[in-house]
């Protein structure tokens, strides 16, 4: 449990220096350590489950840049959705 917390911080912060975004992003450390969770669990989920590239006993260097990996996954899709959102969401209330 504790390796896997340490993996979601410093995957977290690495998925973020590699993909820096504005400043209305979710900027800490407790959003940085979750997003890094959920990115280590989608890069565990891709790489090991679905690929068969790594394995899951051990904290090794594989994991954490599969961690990284999924980090940046979660970031582009936090993005696209936020991004979308912002689209459909002018316009909506007004009268014309």
């Amino acid at each position: 449990m504790i390796g896997a917390i340490i993996l979601g911080i410093v995957a977290g912060y690495l998925g973020k220096f590699l993909m820096p975004g504005d400043e209305h992003e979710p900027q800490g450390f407790i959003a940085t350590t979750l997003l890094g969770l959920v990115g280590a669990l989608a890069g565990f989920f891709i790489f090991t489950e679905l690929l068969g590239i790594g394995d899951s006993d051990i904290f090794d260097l594989g994991g954490l840049i599969g961690a990284v990996i999924g980090v940046m996954l979660v970031l582009w899709l936090y993005r696209m959705l936020m991004s979308w959102r912002e689209g459909h969401g002018h316009g909506h209330g007004k009268m014309v």
